[in-house]
């Protein structure tokens, strides 16, 4: 063979090897991916062929496939679509979110815990079908949730605090997915885009998806830090001036209304009572970033991890501050910011001891025969404060509830414990929190409630005056009363 030749016969060989290459490449490794994304026609053809499978709330599917007679062969519906929009998400032409994303292997029966129910469709000629996917959910406080919230934008989180179960995820305004998983391409797709031109961002899940400046929420931060540091208890006295100087700085950090905290100095315990911005402000340096960001971290704050399975996003506590920054921090302001999610799993550590529990939304997987195929086994998240530190939160909270700001979530015959938050929003009306749980002495739900932009008050809005309610709501449609 000359030259030519063999160089020909190599470059024919590299090519070759390089398409086979290629091909693996697509066929084996990007394989799952490219099933999973929702722009694959033949995927949806293939998804829609079959049936998936129901998501269900409390033993009745809330989500499901019905036959229909076109291309696609089975269409998704949602009974109580708004009601559950913030946790079942949408499965149809436009694409899948939420639950519906996220538990899609299980739903589409392409899991891999559901390989056997596969071979023995396979072997007796069934029809592929998905698995039921069980939630933690609770319809009583879900259902309360969104009566409570009403027209207001905003959210609830409730977590059972002995296992993080959750019990209601509600982001409103909701939407109905009914619209979306019509197999009318124009119809959806219109539908989508009006979603996602709606005012307040219906598509996004304002609980799990959002982060915003937790306001004096993240006082029960700053006030674990400095218990747990062993130079702090609730009867320890803090400077509580009308107005604090700011280290390094011209400005000055002032109380809600722009007075003093009835006392200075004033005690721990009372500064969290009142919320007192000056006493918490001048805490927060005391104690110093490093442990403040310590103690943010044992309650999921930088964590990019957590998923419910759905991820939730980062909640974040800043780095590098000057004093005054930390100053400002530590009234959960400057760059701080959390998700409803997060400040719900501040409330139920310290509801359960100081243990924080990975919050969870599915509590099992059943084949199409209804055998199990997974149960979700509550795990420990973090030891994120002593028990000795929970029981002194847990009486400072109870304060905030019987004489404080929180006296709106006050509920007769149980002893309620709270923290209120009132976040200041550049151009806006305030974001409106309440984070809480109930019975303070043997909890059964912990509470997040966040209303964007002061909800129905306005530039007159407070944590204590609109969302403690809404967190009372929960709490007693859980409690049952």
């Amino acid at each position: 063979m000359n030259t030519p030749l063999r160089r020909l016969a190599a470059m024919a060989l590299a090519m070759s090897l390089i398409l086979m290459g290629s091909v693996t490449w697509i066929q084996f490794f990007q394989a799952n991916r490219l099933n999973n994304d929702p722009r694959n026609v033949r995927t949806l053809y293939r998804e829609f062929g079959n049936a998936r499978g129901p998501i269900v709330v409390a033993g009745t599917a809330v989500a499901s496939s019905v036959a229909v007679d076109d291309s696609f062969g089975y269409q998704r519906q949602y009974a109580a679509g708004p009601l559950w929009s913030s946790v079942t998400g949408f499965y149809g032409i436009t694409g899948r979110t939420e639950l519906e994303q996220a538990a899609n292997s299980d739903l589409t029966g392409r899991s891999d815990q559901l390989f056997f129910s596969r071979v023995r469709n396979l072997l007796t000629g069934g029809s592929p079908q998905g698995a039921s996917v069980e939630t933690t959910l609770l319809p009583a406080a879900q259902q309360a949730a969104i009566d409570a919230l009403g027209d207001q934008q905003g959210a609830v989180v409730a977590i059972e605090p002995s296992t993080g179960k959750i019990l209601a995820l509600v982001s409103t305004p909701g939407f109905d997915p009914n619209v979306l998983a019509s197999h009318d391409t124009a119809a959806a797709s219109a539908a989508y885009q009006s979603l996602l031109s709606a005012d307040g961002n219906p598509l996004l899940n304002k609980a799990t998806q959002e982060i915003y400046a937790p306001g004096s929420t993240f006082k029960l931060v700053v006030a674990s830090a400095a218990l747990e540091s062993g130079s702090f208890t609730a009867d320890s006295t803090l400077a509580a001036p009308t107005r604090l100087s700011l280290p390094g700085t011209t400005a000055t950090i002032g109380n809600f209304g722009g007075g003093g905290c009835g006392s200075d100095p004033i005690t721990l315990a009372d500064a969290l009572r009142v919320s007192c911005n000056t006493a918490f402000a001048q805490l927060g340096m005391d104690v110093g970033e490093s442990a403040l960001s310590a103690q943010a971290k044992k309650f999921g704050f930088d964590d990019p991890g957590i998923a419910i399975p759905m991820g939730v996003a980062t909640s974040k506590f800043p780095t590098g501050l000057t004093q005054a920054q930390v100053a400002q921090s530590s009234i959960g302001q400057y760059s701080v910011t959390a998700s409803p999610m997060q400040m719900a799993m501040v409330a139920a550590a310290i509801a359960n001891g100081g243990t924080l529990m990975k919050p969870y939304l599915v509590d099992a997987v059943r084949s199409a025969d209804l055998s199990v195929v997974n149960t979700t086994t509550p795990q420990v998240y973090s030891q994120a404060i002593s028990a000795s530190t929970a029981t002194t939160l847990t009486t400072m909270m109870q304060g905030v509830v019987t004489g404080g700001s929180g006296k709106a979530a006050q509920i007769s015959g149980v002893a309620v414990a709270g923290k209120s938050g009132t976040a200041e929003v550049p151009n806006n009306p305030p974001n409106a929190w309440f984070t809480s749980f109930a019975p303070a002495d043997k909890p059964q739900v912990a509470v997040a409630v966040f209303v964007k932009s002061g909800g129905s008050l306005n530039d007159e809005a407070t944590g204590g005056k609109v969302a403690a309610p809404i967190a009372k709501a929960v709490m007693e449609a859980v409690l049952g009363r």
